[in-house]
């Protein structure tokens, strides 16, 4: 199977969600961002395939990428774009279930990104 791009899901002012979730997160818990970063490796690397307890499909095409780090679990919602795209939309802390608005937020975000691709697809500068 080959690889899986993983991209960043961009907003139309040219910010990007999951990058600024990221970054707050290195600042505040470097181990929590470091699992992070293995998991969407592992994302790239195994795309579809990635099953429980890595990664989990909650609804209408979004998933979730599951870390935890003491007793704090974070989770990084995507969604793929075709066969070899994987397109991360929202970072978040959860304590239990995952919100419903932040669920909605990132089915939006899929919404926006599969109506114009290359508008919602974040460059690094």
């Amino acid at each position: 199977m080959p690889e899986t791009e993983v991209l960043f899901y961009c907003e139309a002012d040219g910010s990007a969600p999951v990058v600024e979730w990221l970054d707050e997160l290195a600042k505040r818990d470097r181990r929590a961002f470091n699992k992070c970063r293995q998991v969407i490796v592992r994302l790239a690397t195994v795309g579809h395939e990635l099953r429980r307890p890595i990664a989990d499909l909650l609804r209408d095409g979004v998933y979730e990428l599951r870390v935890r780090v003491g007793t704090v679990n974070y989770r990084l919602l995507y969604f793929f774009h075709g066969r070899d795209v994987a397109v991360l939309a929202h970072g978040l802390t959860k304590e239990k279930a995952i919100p419903e608005t932040d669920l909605k937020l990132a089915l939006k975000r899929k919404e926006f990104f599969e109506a114009a691709p290359k508008t919602h697809t974040y460059k690094e500068q």
